[in-house]
């Protein structure tokens, strides 16, 4: 059940910036900062005190030093997330989500072994062979969307750096977004904050799987603490306020929200199957959830055309990378 969980927290997530392609006459800072107050403030807040009894005296109980400990790496994962954006937005959501989640897992599945010790030998032979073979799969999709860019680019150097700038935005993103899963593992007093939470909302009279809820909540708004003050700033700064003021308006916040809704149900998904995958959750779930979402975001921009004039050999290295993908999935799930 943990496994299917995080596959279909997967492929929820590899959707989530797909309606962004249909949002039209918003610029960048408009679109995404939109996304983000939904994202990362507005919903968290709705879902986690409607459905959380007590949440007020939850996050009390929980108390302010493993919050503050959380804080920080949900505040670097909100950096991150911001510059996920930028990534898909120079480079599409096949490659940018290739380059983002590849460096992701390749960082945030080796963490938890970092702070909560290291499984069982056979247990960990087996798992990196299953992330060294979904890397494979991400360096052969990020050799197809550099052969795309350069035919695309047709000796135009422009494309060119604008393709190494994407790059560059999805690896820093990436790392930074591990913060999401450090957030999760780290431990007070021995104990990871996550499953500090879980008592704190079964002592509070709740179901145990709300405390996936709960945790998501922490690390989203520890994310907006950065993201929405920059949206802000960025905004008034570029005099972009009035720019959401166009015919499209109605159908744009929908966009916006739909995609808020997405990634904040994959994020509350996938913290639920990490706790039935028990202590190898942060690295067995974290691996098989990334990777699924890119084979669902790669599956988007062909849906999209974002390949429709890609040569041949482009193609090739793609579909050979998300076969790897899946492959290295199969390897950790079965492992």
């Amino acid at each position: 059940m943990g496994i299917l969980l995080a596959i279909t927290a997967g492929i929820m997530l590899g959707f989530w910036a797909m309606p962004e392609k249909y949002i039209k006459n918003y610029s960048f800072e408009n679109a995404w900062g939109l996304c983000y107050v939904f994202m990362l403030w507005l919903i968290p807040g709705i879902v986690a005190f409607s459905m959380i009894n007590d949440f007020g005296q939850v996050l009390s109980d929980v108390g302010t030093p493993v919050l503050m400990k959380m804080l920080i790496p949900g505040f670097l994962w909100g950096v991150g997330m911001m510059l996920w954006g930028k990534a898909i937005n120079y480079i599409g959501m096949s490659l940018g989500f290739s380059i983002f989640i590849g460096t992701i897992i390749c960082v945030g599945s080796l963490l938890p072994w970092y702070l909560s010790g290291v499984p069982e030998s056979g247990e960990v032979v087996k798992i990196l062979i299953g992330i060294a073979v979904i890397l494979a799969g991400i360096i052969f999709n990020g050799r197809a969307g550099i052969l795309r860019a350069a035919a695309e680019a047709e000796g135009d150097n422009k494309g060119s750096s604008s393709m190494i700038t994407g790059i560059l935005i999805a690896v820093i993103g990436g790392i930074l977004c591990t913060g999401f899963n450090v957030a999760l593992e780290i431990t007070a007093n021995g104990v990871a904050a996550k499953n500090i939470i879980g008592e704190m909302v079964v002592k509070n009279g709740n179901e145990a799987w709300l405390s996936s809820v709960a945790s998501m909540f922490i690390v989203y708004v520890s994310g907006g603490v950065f993201v929405v003050p920059y949206f802000i700033i960025m905004l008034s700064k570029k005099k972009l306020w009035g720019g959401f003021n166009v015919p499209e308006a109605g159908k744009n916040i929908s966009m916006t929200g739909l995609m808020a809704a997405l990634n904040f149900t994959a994020s509350i998904i996938f913290a639920y199957s990490s706790f039935l995958l028990g202590e190898n959750g942060g690295s067995i779930g974290y691996a098989t959830f990334n990777t699924l979402s890119v084979v669902a975001a790669v599956s988007a921009g062909v849906f999209t055309k974002e390949w429709a004039g890609a040569p041949k050999a482009s193609k090739t290295s793609l579909y050979l990378g998300l076969a790897a993908m899946i492959g290295g999935v199969m390897i950790i799930a079965f492992g």
